[in-house]
């Protein structure tokens, strides 16, 4: 079973981004660890082989991204995202698995993580996928993408409340469904990457969720875009 060691809320410099490992394989998270704690704009604040571990360490400074294992002993990593996100909504969870089951991302994604990674991605691979999430951006591929929101759980649009969005946000959020990211919609729409990011982060906050992935996934529930 993993350590889990949480900081004092006056850790290191700030600006750094607070990155959580929860995964059952000491190896796997040893190695996540150095390699996180090697960058000089990430650190590694806690390492835990359980969901309860994992919440434990949550009594430090929250992590602004989680890298979370979907198969743990006990709680599952999908039902342990729920639990965090409760606890810290803004953190951004990328779960890490075996398989590329639209089953199971759908489960996840529904359970607000922000993306998947391959449990056996080259640690390249896993620092890039972090930094990607703190930003917001959506870890999956348009395949993938597209197998798990037809996956996804549809409510009654009478339901949802007025989603409020500008014709460029949904336009914007539509793009994003299709598997684009932020580059590839400025590209498209002939726009600047800023002017696009400021309407993703418009979208998120309208949406009251806290990446691009949970977005698709709130907005396929209610009817928002197809």
């Amino acid at each position: 079973m993993s350590d889990t060691r949480s900081e004092p809320t006056n850790g290191p410099a700030a600006g750094k981004t607070l990155v959580l490992i929860v995964e059952d394989q000491r190896a796997i998270s040893d190695a996540l660890t150095l390699a996180i704690d090697s960058q000089p704009d990430l650190e590694c604040v806690g390492a835990a082989g359980t969901i309860d571990e994992a919440l434990k360490a949550l009594t430090g400074r929250a992590p602004d991204v989680v890298l979370m294992d979907v198969h743990l002993p006990g709680t599952d990593g999908i039902d342990g995202t729920i639990r965090l996100k409760a606890i810290c909504p803004g953190t951004r969870v990328v779960m890490l698995t075996a398989d590329d089951d639209p089953a199971v991302m759908a489960r996840a994604a529904e359970a607000g993580a922000a993306g998947f990674l391959l449990k056996y991605s080259s640690l390249k691979d896993v620092l890039a996928a972090i930094r990607e999430a703190r930003e917001g951006g959506m870890l999956v591929g348009a395949a993938t993408l597209s197998a798990v929101m037809a996956r996804v759980t549809r409510t009654e649009a009478k339901a949802s409340p007025p989603h409020n969005l500008t014709p460029r946000e949904l336009e914007i959020l539509g793009m994003l469904a299709g598997g684009l990211d932020a580059r590839a919609i400025a590209k498209t729409l002939t726009l600047s990457l800023h002017t696009v990011r400021g309407h993703v982060k418009s979208v998120l906050a309208k949406m009251e969720v806290h990446s691009q992935l949970e977005a698709v996934v709130a907005a396929t529930r209610r009817g928002i875009i197809a």
